[in-house]
């Protein structure tokens, strides 16, 4: 099925019986004995290796795995090329001061 059809709440479903704290691995363990689909395993995987303190806990790690696998991240940042954005950097920092060499040049 791979995570690009895979949602928070499948994979929030699949751990539905986990007692936290957990792992990662605790967590990836728990969604296979559930029957989880390989997508909902996936996506867990590309968690990071931390103790979670519950399904709260988890969802902001589960957001960035899944949209780090299903390529949002990278569209988003194409979309955000063309106006003068860098990936990775705030828009508020996009544009860079102009030097007092760079404004006598634009005189």
């Amino acid at each position: 099925m791979g995570t690009a059809h895979t949602s928070v709440p499948e994979v929030l479903d699949a751990l539905k019986d986990v007692t936290y704290p957990a792992g990662k691995d605790r967590l990836v363990s728990a969604a296979r004995e559930a029957g989880a689909p390989d997508g909902v395993v996936d996506a867990l995987r590309g968690m990071p290796d931390e103790q979670y303190t519950g399904r709260a806990d988890v969802e902001g790690p589960l957001r960035t795995a899944l949209e780090a696998h299903s390529g949002h991240g990278f569209a988003r940042r194409m979309r955000q090329a063309p106006h003068g954005g860098r990936p990775g950097v705030a828009q508020h920092l996009w544009e860079e001061p102009k030097t007092p060499i760079h404004e006598e040049f634009d005189r």
